[in-house]
């Protein structure tokens, strides 16, 4: 027969390694699918401390519609656009000169379509294919040490007040579907680099979070019409208020700015620079101790005469071992 002392210490192991794993799972729910929207990212707890040794896999859809605002100079207007996205997402945990880490993969497939006037003319256009691929590789400098299995879930759960400080780099492949001889293409046929600085910091059940980004373009020597596109950089920044009502249960608030991003085409400098505001609610539940959802709407408006409204909703699902 166990004692009551070797039965409580029992059970508050078993209760510790549950809410590792709601927690955990919650975590990968959080840290959500890109769904690739273009001018700007909104992505909640992408700092989150995650135990080391861990493997996360997921999935997800999104819906989308646009009011797209072209240069007056390809003569095309009134577009409107609405994709469907699928992506697919893996993240591997691992501890790297004594910090936590992680590398993450995401892969979408898409379709979409675009309606509007060419020349006058109203047109329409349909692309269904792979997106680009991007990889993401984030190290946490300083807060969440790299932990496993009873020693995270007792770090967690002694954790009221943390400040986690990380850095990342994340890499866009130009591995989706491009045609040179189309303006509007689901792959962008050039490498993004998109280095990233970000804090967090955690008090009770409330989080704050706040993300500063440059996205790095290389050139695309292939562009529309054997032109060569060339863009400068494009500079970003966006916070996140999140409130946990319990473990695998929580909500949160999104906001972005981006600035920058103009473009030149053959050596002639366009008069396009991007100027965008986003936001977004986002809300997470477990379903069983094996499933999680996550559902957001995302929105970004633009501030120029050249750029895209869009407004998006998406849902996405995870499992970790």
């Amino acid at each position: 027969m166990l004692s009551e002392t070797t039965f409580a210490k029992l059970a508050a192991h078993l209760m510790l390694l549950r809410n590792l794993f709601v927690w955990c799972l919650c975590v990968f729910l959080i840290l959500g699918l890109p769904f690739l929207c273009v001018a700007q990212e909104l992505e909640p707890r992408r700092w989150s401390h995650l135990p080391t040794g861990k493997n996360f896999a997921g999935g997800g859809y999104s819906y989308a519609e646009a009011d797209i605002l072209f240069d007056p100079v390809l003569r095309i207007e009134n577009v409107e656009m609405e994709m469907h996205t699928w992506a697919v997402k893996y993240i591997h945990t691992f501890e790297l000169f004594q910090k936590s880490a992680r590398i993450d993969f995401t892969q979408a497939y898409q379709e979409g379509r675009w309606t509007g006037l060419l020349d006058g003319v109203p047109t329409s256009i349909k692309r269904s294919g792979l997106s680009d691929s991007v990889l993401r590789f984030a190290i946490n400098l300083y807060g969440a040490p790299p932990l496993e299995g009873k020693e995270f879930a007792a770090y967690r759960a002694k954790a009221n007040v943390e400040t986690v400080f990380g850095t990342a780099l994340v890499v866009q492949l130009p591995t989706g579907d491009y045609m040179n001889d189309k303006l509007i293409n689901l792959g962008t046929n050039r490498y993004t680099f998109r280095p990233q600085l970000g804090v967090v910091h955690n008090r009770g059940k409330w989080s704050m979070e706040l993300t500063g980004a440059v996205w790095l373009y290389t050139d695309n020597d292939d562009f529309f019409n054997g032109n060569k596109l060339e863009q400068d950089p494009y500079y970003t920044i966006q916070t996140h208020l999140v409130y946990t009502f319990r473990p695998g249960l929580w909500t949160a608030a999104s906001a972005g700015y981006g600035y920058g991003g103009k473009s030149t085409v053959s050596g002639e400098k366009k008069n396009d620079r991007r100027e965008n505001l986003a936001w977004a609610l986002s809300f997470g539940f477990p379903i069983t101790r094996q499933l999680g959802v996550k559902v957001i709407y995302l929105a970004t408006r633009s501030q120029n005469s050249i750029g895209q409204d869009t407004d998006r909703i998406g849902v996405g699902f995870a499992i970790f071992w």
